[in-house]
C-alpha cells in the first residue's frame, strides 16, 4: 500500500472542509441570498461528482498519458443514476454500481 497520496489527502480536507463547516461556524448566514446558500450547498457534491467522473472516464497509462475509456464503469455510473432517479435513495444506488464492477470484474467481463 502507497501512502504518498495521504498529505495530499489531508490538504484537500482543510481545504474542502470549511466550505462544508460555514453554515455552522458563521453566524447569519441564513441572510444570504438563496442563490448564495444553493451555491454553498452543492460546491461539495460538485467537487466529489467532478473527482468520480474523471475516475470513471479516464484511464492513465504506464507513460502517464489519459485516454478516455469506456467500459464497466460507465455502465455502473448509469444504473446507479437510474435508481437514484427511481428509488430516490443515492446509497442503493451506490451499492448496485459496486456490486455490478466488482462482479463483472470477477468474471473477467470487461
Amino acid at each position: 500500500m502507497s501512502v504518498e497520496l495521504v498529505g495530499l489527502a489531508l490538504l484537500m480536507g482543510a481545504v474542502t472542509y470549511p466550505a462544508r463547516a460555514l453554515p455552522l461556524i458563521v453566524p447569519g448566514i441564513d441572510r444570504l441570498p438563496p442563490i448564495a446558500l444553493a451555491y454553498l450547498r452543492l460546491v461539495g457534491p460538485a467537487v466529489l461528482g467532478a473527482l468520480a467522473a474523471v475516475n470513471t472516464v479516464v484511464v492513465v497509462d504506464d507513460a502517464g498519458r489519459g485516454h478516455i475509456h469506456v467500459g464497466v464503469e460507465w455502465v455502473s455510473v448509469a444504473l446507479c443514476v437510474a435508481i437514484v432517479a427511481w428509488r430516490k435513495n443515492l446509497f442503493l444506488g451506490l451499492i448496485a454500481a459496486v456490486g455490478l464492477a466488482a462482479a463483472v470484474r470477477a468474471l473477467n467481463l470487461g
